[in-house]
């Protein structure tokens, strides 16, 4: 019997003689364990221990804590290369990953494939642990110890445990090296710990080996094959696929914004070194121009977005910025074209940014006299282009009206009789011309900022060009002109340094005072003994005492954390609500955190309202809150959750209604969200209105109670279909979008339009007037409240939204629509994006002095968007519903769109006609609306042709 086993393993031990000591002090598991009832007295060694004893579930949950959780008074970090943590890390791979990787998947979360960042909380802490490059290198050894072992070993006595342990590595790695931010998360890992450059040198050469060398994909695909021919189900398949591993790297590298890594590494560290920039990005001229690109919109984002240059004063930090592109362009001849195309592209110029980077461009360029007297003529060419002035975005205009006068301050200063020859010749007036019989107001407006400044650089004031109006007397006029007096010099790049935060300073590394006041806060709590405590008084009462059963008995209190059966389930440390924006950002951040999370959705809609006004709390971490809430995912499913994350961004909107409508604006066009994001985003930007207009009021809008105090009311149900037409299949793979308010208030102006429509109908189909019983007084009432009331908006209000919600968004979809097919283009998405501007449009109202330039830049962008919406209900009646508004705030102001858009207004007219034909409108659903709204306003188109078809005879002509 005994020769029919064969031996897997085979130990052999030496015989320790009587006295000698064993060759690992290592501490009994009983005393390691013992050490575990007193995390802050763990150590290394006793983790160490631990992990060798065969720990159980707990032990092993505490040490992987101690591993994982940052402590200021713990010196050592597994993260940090050295014996005592490649000890753990190996026991880790060797010994824990083998027996508790599976135990640890099992959880509500736990997936096949999930990423590092949905793990269940306890696997988080191992993965954590691993999450460095000594800890990839430990892993895919590992792999690699198991393929040789499989291959050197005889056919008859394989392990038959070694496609399971291959299985269960690849899965561990499939999870460790998921995510489009997991190469730079095993950076930071690796190099935060270390001190010297030379070691951060070193790990950084090792990631790079290790991720690009093709090691990992060549073992896990022998692995994978081994598995596959055991017949098991192979984990983690795209480390196998080289397609897929190049696109994990690819998109690791887009994440992690390489370009601005060594920005910052290269150009403004203490010792620059521009000649090595140069080699690493300007290696391929055609990669230059994507370089310089993305060169002007990280210097644009880091320093110059935030300052309020309210005259023309030099400022320091653009005069910086322009050393670093100076030392960039290196008067290389195809660098300065780039400059000179991006200043004069059809993306504006910097389209969304601050005027502070087109000033240190326009410095750059004004060092060489050809290059701005060059830029100045392209820029005075385009601007007065009939088609460029008709159909560009307004906020186009505006930067490349900043940029012409830019150019024209350097050119008069440099060369003056050059631009006194320009300013006399048939293409500068001829530019004056086009833009003063401009029927937009706002280019009017521009055009004539640009004659007064540019007259006022050559003549006199006796022949200056003076239109004489009051609108070139404001103070937005002022600023305009008087940038024809800018010049600012191109200077060193150390004020940039002072700029940067401490955590991208080169120099040592900095304290943070900020977790020492929390462990000092720790101690404090300690309770301390320095008295012994006095033995307690025990007085004998009589129980047959009658004054006894009157005293009144104290309730017994009820707390929602002991109204658990098990006590081992109470938990008497949950976190406070938060009362500042700090903390609000790191409860948004601690996305394992279910407490937290709640916290923060629940509080931020009034923590944000109250702290509006209070200082610079809000104002400075706005953009930072609103990316957090934007990519918020409720993986807790939170009650209310969309509901409360929408009420927050709606209040930074409302609290910084200038820089966060158009940052709201510019991400739904660039950022890298999904569908239902980007929708939330238009329903931000739509309620944010509205609520400026006076239109909504959020619950929260006067709460001023402490949050900790209560919890928010159930919201009320804003939310009702999505803008995807019910029982018509989406275009797109969209699963599906979340619901919104946007659809309940266009069913509401639907209704304000078509209801005058439908009572006139009603009228002339009951008779002659003098057969009609009705009084006048109901006749009066009827009419009057057929008739909306025109709201008296301050000029003010309109002007924020024409300026900050409206223009960003056409303007940026103009040049998405031009350079790519935009996400905006999804039928669903294009619906809800066009009610969203009839809404801005709708609040706004009729009153907005810039209401002329949002009906001309609105129409011409649906007759433009015509195309995009047939063949779906849901973009036609988006579609129609942004011209009905057009309609309905313009009712006063016919005769003027007649006279001056009348071209469009009779082709507005056929494409209505030809779309009311074709919709049957009899099922009593989404295609009967289309209909009741195509017919709405091909009446009233109708009717104001028919009106004023005196004014509109030379476009009737022509209009073919």
């Amino acid at each position: 019997m005994a020769e029919l086993l064969t031996p897997v393993r085979t130990t052999y031990l030496r015989t320790r003689k009587d006295g000698e000591s064993p060759p690992v002090q290592a501490r009994p598991a009983t005393e390691a364990r013992a050490v575990l009832k007193s995390p802050k007295a763990l150590s290394a060694d006793d983790a160490l221990s631990v992990l060798k004893s065969q720990p159980d579930y707990d032990s092993l949950i505490a040490v992987l804590r101690f591993l994982t959780e940052k402590d200021v008074s713990s010196e050592f970090s597994i993260h940090v290369p050295g014996p005592k943590s490649a000890a753990i890390i190996h026991v880790l791979v060797s010994e824990i990953v083998p027996n508790y990787w599976t135990l640890l998947q099992q959880g509500p979360s736990a997936k096949e494939g999930e990423s590092f960042a949905s793990t269940p909380a306890d696997a988080a802490f191992l993965t954590s642990s691993l999450q460095s490059v000594a800890g990839i290198n430990a892993v895919v050894g590992h792999i690699k110890a198991l393929v040789q072992e499989f291959k050197l070993a005889k056919r008859d006595i394989k392990r038959p445990d070694i496609d399971l342990n291959l299985q269960l590595f690849l899965h561990l790695l499939s999870v460790l090296l998921d995510g489009d931010d997991s190469i730079r998360r095993l950076w930071q890992s690796s190099t935060a710990g270390l001190a010297d450059a030379v070691s951060k040198k070193v790990q950084s050469q090792t990631l790079i080996s290790l991720v690009s060398s093709g090691r990992i994909i060549s073992i896990c695909a022998e692995a994978s094959d081994i598995i596959a021919d055991q017949g098991s189900p192979i984990r983690g398949r795209w480390l196998v696929s080289g397609v897929e591993y190049s696109k994990w790297i690819g998109r690791n590298i887009t994440t992690w914004t390489l370009v601005a890594v060594i920005i910052d590494e290269l150009l403004l560290s203490e010792a620059p070194s521009v000649g090595a920039f140069s080699q690493v990005c300007f290696h391929k001229p055609q990669t230059s121009k994507k370089v310089i690109y993305t060169l002007l919109e990280h210097l644009s984002q880091k320093f110059l977005n935030q300052l309020v240059l309210e005259d023309t004063k030099p400022v320091e930090e653009i005069s910086a910025v322009a050393g670093v592109l100076d030392a960039v362009i290196q008067n290389d001849a195809g660098r300065k074209t780039h400059l000179l195309t991006w200043c004069c592209s059809p993306s504006g110029a910097g389209l969304g940014y601050g005027i502070g980077i087109r000033r240190a461009v326009v410095a750059v360029l004004a060092k060489d006299k050809g290059g701005i007297t060059s830029l100045l003529e392209k820029s005075l060419n385009q601007f007065g282009d009939e088609l460029y002035i008709k159909h560009t975005a307004i906020l186009q205009q505006e930067a490349h009206a900043q940029v012409l006068l830019l150019s024209a301050s350097y050119v008069a200063k440099f060369c003056p009789i050059k631009f006194t020859k320009l300013l006399r010749s048939g293409s500068y007036l001829r530019t004056i011309s086009n833009r003063i019989a401009s029927t937009n107001a706002r280019a009017r407006f521009l055009g004539m900022c640009v004659g007064e400044a540019l007259s006022a650089l050559v003549d006199n004031n006796t022949k200056k060009l003076d239109f004489h109006m009051d609108e070139m007397e404001s103070a937005e006029a002022q600023w305009l002109k008087g940038l024809s007096q800018v010049s600012d010099p191109v200077g060193p790049v150390q004020s940039l340094l002072s700029s940067l935060p401490l955590s991208q300073k080169p120099t040592k590394p900095p304290q943070q005072p900020f977790q020492k006041q929390q462990f000092k806060k720790k101690q404090r709590h300690k309770p301390t003994v320095s008295e012994p405590v006095p033995k307690a008084i025990i007085e004998e009462v009589d129980s047959s005492d009658d004054e006894v059963d009157n005293l009144p008995t104290a309730a017994k209190s009820s707390d929602d954390e002991d109204s658990d059966d098990d006590p081992t389930l109470i938990q008497r440390n949950k976190p406070k609500p938060p009362v500042y924006v700090r903390d609000l950002i790191a409860f948004l951040r601690d996305s394992e955190s279910y407490d937290k999370q709640k916290l923060a959705v629940q509080t931020a809609p009034a923590l944000i309202r109250r702290k509006a006004d209070y200082g610079a709390e809000v104002s400075s971490h706005a953009e930072e809150i609103a990316r957090l809430l934007v990519g918020l995912q409720d993986k807790f499913e939170i009650a209310n959750f969309e509901d409360l994350r929408l009420q927050s961004m709606i209040a930074l909107v409302i609290a910084q209604p200038k820089s966060m409508a158009p940052w709201f604006a510019r991400t739904f066009f660039e950022g890298d969200y999904s569908l239902s994001q980007r929708s939330s985003v238009l329903v931000t930007l739509g309620l944010s209105a509205r609520e400026l207009a006076g239109l909504e009021t959020s619950e929260y809008k006067s709460s001023s109670s402490f949050p900790s105090k209560r919890l928010p009311e159930k919201l009320e149900q804003l939310y009702l279909e999505s803008a995807t037409p019910s029982g018509q299949p989406s275009s797109s793979n969209i699963k599906a979008l979340p619901l919104n308010a946007i659809n309940r208030i266009a069913q509401s102006l639907t209704a304000t339009f078509l209801a005058p429509l439908a009572a006139e109908a009603a009228d002339a189909n009951t008779g002659p007037d003098a057969l009609k019983l009705e009084t006048c007084a109901a006749r009066y009432k009827s009419r009057s409240r057929n008739r909306p009331r025109i709201r008296a908006i301050p000029n003010t209000t309109a002007a924020i939204l024409a300026t900050y919600f409206f223009s960003p968004l056409t303007a940026h979809f103009q040049f998405a629509l031009r350079y790519s097919k935009p996400v905006v283009l999804n039928p669903s998405m294009l619906a809800l994006y066009l009610q969203t501007l009839g809404i801005i449009v709708n609040a706004a109202g009729p009153s907005t002095l810039p209401l002329p330039q949002l009906t001309s830049e609105l129409w011409d962008l649906l007759l433009r968007t015509r195309v995009h919406v047939l063949g779906d209900l849901g973009a036609l009646k988006g579609w129609l519903l942004a011209l009905s508004v057009l309609l309905e705030v313009n009712a006063d102001n016919m005769r003027r769109i007649c006279e001056e858009q009348g071209r469009e207004v009779v082709e507005s007219r056929e494409w209505v006609s030809g779309v009311f034909e074709q919709t049957h409108g009899d099922d009593g659903g989404e295609e009967n609306d289309v209909k009741m709204l195509a017919a709405g306003v091909l009446i009233k188109l109708s009717e104001a042709i028919e009106q004023y078809q005196a004014l509109l005879l030379g476009d009737l002509l022509g209009y073919g």
